[in-house]
């Protein structure tokens, strides 16, 4: 054998040349064993992502885009507002009468609701950082719980992270294949999605048509498991609501449950503001379920269900979007307490509002204003026809001092495209009298260049 200083792998010429020979026969072997058909190929090139342009849905909306652009329409979506939006706001460093924020009661912003946050904040943190269910659990979830079931009259509520969510993940938990959920044709996105989710038949009734209610009751309350009746206590895009006297009626006669959405009606409807049962005198244990959102009247964020003590606590155990969702914010938790304390205390705020409302609804149908059904509460559309039209009148006004957003298809039918006003009690007479007043002067010299707009109307289909 070699040395190890000529050979630094330490084995012999001979047996070197044995393993050499040894590794090219076995190369061999292993090419004359691969199919001779087969060839090798360079791999494929690395995909980019998709290209989200090429859904023909988003093509659509660029193209409508484009012809905004194209006919001068500023998207009047999306604007910052660089401070505390009240009944007037700043945009670009310019102050507007704003009739397009929920302070329904001027509560966003009060001096006692931002200490009650900054405390809770001090105190907690800005995130309880887990499910209620595991370890988020804070005692201001409590203390909101209990304030939100004595405003609705209830033995207990469960509050969630999200208005959206909360009907959502209700409605589709409760009903299921088998079931059957009546819906007014108004009804908000949500309801709708958690009517979609929960796999349970849905019908829509044409709106506040409760003749309607009755007789799909009539049709088919015998061909269900459970019936879910959904309205709500002040409609979003109309300003009216039901005659909930006769719902809950209807709700008993055909033993069925019903919920009513009280997002827009909470602080807004009844004497002190206790919505909508409190309007109509209902004891309100005769509703199965209370929805509400915390972002109206209550100046802070999330959803919650008021109702049985059993209901919210199978909730609280079995709701996915409760469950598997982080708690709410303590500032925003805090909040919404300081915000129903407010209320509570202060119903002169409540009048205030209902007396602006009703100022609003006056003036516009004076006007000649087409307010659809509005109640003349917190919510007066004023309906013009079309997106464009809509979109162009909301830009005019801008350009005079006045925030109000056009509502615009899909959320509403094409043909009832509308700019919708929120009513605060913030608002001055002054203010309400001027925004009509230029309200009804744009859209007359809008109709008077009727023409002109229509060539845009059909340019944008």
């Amino acid at each position: 054998m070699t040395d190890s200083k000529d050979n630094p792998k330490g084995m012999a010429a001979n047996e070197r040349a044995k393993l050499m020979d040894s590794l090219r026969s076995g190369h061999r072997s292993s090419r004359q064993r691969r199919p001779e058909s087969k060839t090798v190929t360079a791999p494929p090139p690395k995909r980019k992502a998709f290209d989200f342009r090429e859904l023909p849905q988003i093509k659509q909306l660029q193209m409508q885009r484009a012809a905004a652009d194209m006919m001068g329409i500023e998207n009047p979506f999306f604007r910052p507002h660089d401070g505390l939006a009240a009944g007037t706001t700043e945009i670009d460093g310019k102050t507007f009468d704003n009739f397009a924020s929920y302070n329904y009661l001027g509560l966003n912003g009060h001096p006692e609701i931002n200490e009650a946050a900054a405390h809770a904040v001090e105190t907690f943190g800005t995130s309880v950082s887990a499910s209620r269910i595991v370890a988020g659990e804070r005692p201001l979830h409590g203390e909101l719980e209990d304030a939100l079931a004595r405003v609705h009259g209830v033995e207990s509520a469960i509050v969630m992270v999200s208005g959206h969510a909360t009907n959502v993940t209700t409605i589709g938990h409760l009903m299921r294949k088998g079931d059957l959920i009546l819906t007014d044709s108004l009804v908000h996105n949500s309801i709708a999605e958690g009517a979609r989710l929960s796999g349970a038949t849905r019908i829509n009734f044409p709106h506040d048509d409760l003749n309607a209610l009755e007789k799909l009751l009539a049709e088919n309350r015998h061909k269900f498991d459970n019936v879910l009746i959904i309205v709500e206590g002040l409609y979003s895009m109309d300003g009216d609501f039901p005659d909930l006297k006769r719902v809950v009626k209807l709700k008993q006669s055909y033993d069925a449950w019903l919920m009513v959405d009280e997002a827009h009606s909470i602080g807004v409807l009844g004497e002190t503001g206790k919505g909508i049962a409190e309007h109509y005198g209902v004891d309100p244990q005769e509703v199965e379920l209370w929805m509400g959102t915390l972002s109206k009247t209550f100046s802070s964020c999330g959803g919650y269900i008021a109702g049985s003590r059993v209901l919210c606590e199978y909730l609280k155990v079995t709701a996915p979007g409760f469950v598997f969702s982080v708690g709410l914010a303590p500032a925003l938790t805090a909040a919404a307490i300081a915000s129903i304390s407010v209320m509570e205390r202060e119903p002169e705020r409540v009048k205030k509002l209902q007396a602006n409302g009703q100022l609003f609804l006056k003036l516009a149908q004076k006007a000649g204003l087409d307010t659809g059904p509005s109640a003349g509460y917190s919510v007066v559309p004023v309906i013009v026809g079309d997106s464009v039209r809509a979109a162009m009148l909301s830009n005019r006004l801008l350009a005079r001092g006045v925030n109000a957003l056009p509502i615009i298809f899909p959320a509403v039918a094409e043909k009832s495209a509308r700019l919708r006003f929120f009513i605060t009690s913030e608002h001055t007479s002054e203010q309400i009298e001027r925004a009509v007043r230029i309200t009804a002067e744009e859209l007359a010299e809008l109709s008077g260049e009727g023409s002109a707009v229509d060539k845009l109307i059909r340019a944008t289909r």
